[in-house]
């Protein structure tokens, strides 16, 4: 990118408002709850696809953002 990794979280910062381990968690939440929507991957599947290391580690962190499991979520999209 042509430049150092400090100035890059500087400009991430500034300019998202977070750093880039909140900024790749929320978009690996995001992803997440996307696939949830819009497939029907299993919750390990989900979780490897969006980029979590483990199930148990996508559960704690999905559960943080969204303060709701992510059962919850496939769970509204099999009631509509």
């Amino acid at each position: 990118m042509g430049i150092g990794a400090r100035h890059l979280v500087r400009l991430l910062t500034r300019h998202v408002g977070v750093g880039p381990s909140q900024f790749v968690r929320t978009m690996r939440v995001q992803r997440a709850k996307h696939l949830l929507v819009t497939t029907d991957f299993s919750m390990t599947e989900v979780a490897l696809r969006a980029g979590f290391g483990s199930l148990r580690r996508f559960n704690t962190v999905f559960a943080q953002v969204y303060h709701r499991p992510p059962s919850d979520i496939r769970k509204r999209r099999d009631a509509k």
